[in-house]
């Protein structure tokens, strides 16, 4: 077919493109704890389908489905998560990355069971008053708990509806438009089939690379793979180049073994979760290291230097190691309200985020 750009058009052409994808999702549809199988006489649970949503942002589905196991068993509803302290949850959450996420997932469970008496909202609208859901998420729990007409849009489902519709319009210029010819394609009566189905269909064949268009169920109804367009497309608009940030960070060992954390504060990048303190990231290295050393000690730096990239920036850190007498005095620098000392043993159960266990790791010599 051409590439409709015409959003009625494509709502016409919407009904056949839909069956053949529904019946495809009934026959290899992926089986995920979070979901009711097509054709199911059971209602999909909204909290387990709010928590896989939050955690699957940023996040494969391979590294979710341990993770929504163990939040399960420790918080199997709402009300537990939400009387649970924020560090319990941060912990967690550890190495899952973009820990806002962990944040809001607490403060949400809060305000649903303090104001919402334990049920989320059922409608979009309403779900986007709560912490952390924004226009994705409301959309697919909406979509996909309540069966509600609504048409969430992610990564796969981009692909999808770029490659299907030949949209040359790059992203995120592009973003409107695509939420638009979904929404034309959605059935009333299976909103929340048919989102999982493009969800799957973008996991599983349509690809980032090397699409299996062989296999795909609306080969014949796909603009871009009748144009030859079908791994190159979406088109993305360039990315500016990352800055790059430097640091040292200083791993204190006292002489029980325990290590020297830092809470960082509970907004913005890592909030609440645990650090190893360090001098500011900034655009060159502090000329004076030292002088942001938690205690006095024989520090030695380490070989190497620790790298983390983060969204918006990548990080260089060298590291000084150093073994300090119990009842060592915390400098200033360390503020102190903020620190504690974690035996080694407990480490393993810490808040601490993927870059602070490569720094540990690096300081500590493992």
């Amino acid at each position: 077919m051409a590439a409709i750009q015409d959003v009625e058009a494509a709502a016409s052409a919407g009904p056949a493109i839909a069956e053949k994808l529904l019946a495809w999702y009934g026959r290899e549809g992926r089986s995920l704890p979070w979901r009711i199988p097509p054709g199911a006489d059971e209602t999909p649970d909204p909290y387990k389908v709010w928590l896989s949503e939050v955690m699957l942002q940023q996040t494969t589905v391979k590294a979710v489905l341990p993770r929504y196991g163990r939040f399960l068993r420790r918080w199997p509803r709402v009300e537990d998560l939400a009387a649970a302290p924020l560090g319990d949850v941060l912990a967690e959450w550890a190495g899952l990355g973009y820990y806002a996420r962990a944040r809001n997932l607490h403060a949400c469970a809060v305000a649903v069971a303090e104001e919402h008496g334990g049920r989320f909202p059922a409608t979009e609208a309403g779900l986007k008053q709560l912490p952390g859901i924004g226009d994705y998420t409301a959309a697919a729990i909406a979509a996909i708990a309540f069966n509600e007409p609504a048409a969430p849009v992610d990564g796969n489902i981009e692909r999808v509806m770029t490659r299907l519709f030949a949209l040359k319009t790059p992203l995120p210029e592009a973003k409107p438009e695509i939420k638009a010819l979904a929404a034309s394609l959605t059935p009333k009566d299976r909103p929340g089939d048919f989102a999982q189905c493009l969800m799957d269909l973008g996991a599983q064949i349509c690809t980032p690379k090397r699409p299996a268009c062989g296999l795909c169920p609306i080969r014949a109804d796909c603009a871009g793979y009748a144009e030859g367009l079908a791994e190159v497309l979406p088109y993305k608009a360039a990315k500016a180049e990352r800055p790059t940030r430097l640091g040292t960070a200083f791993v204190s060992v006292r002489q029980d073994g325990a290590v020297l954390l830092r809470e960082r504060p509970p907004k913005g990048l890592l909030g609440g979760m645990l650090e190893v303190p360090s001098t500011p990231w900034e655009g060159q290295q502090a000329s004076a290291p030292l002088d942001f050393a938690p205690l006095e000690a024989d520090w030695r730096k380490k070989v190497g230097l620790v790298e983390h990239t983060f969204t918006h920036f990548h990080l260089k850190l060298e590291i000084y190691a150093a073994e300090v007498a119990e009842g060592a005095a915390l400098s200033v620098a360390a503020d102190p309200g903020r620190c504690r000392w974690v035996a080694r043993r407990d480490l393993a159960d810490a808040a601490l985020p993927s870059l602070m266990r490569k720094v540990l790791r690096h300081g500590l010599g493992e």
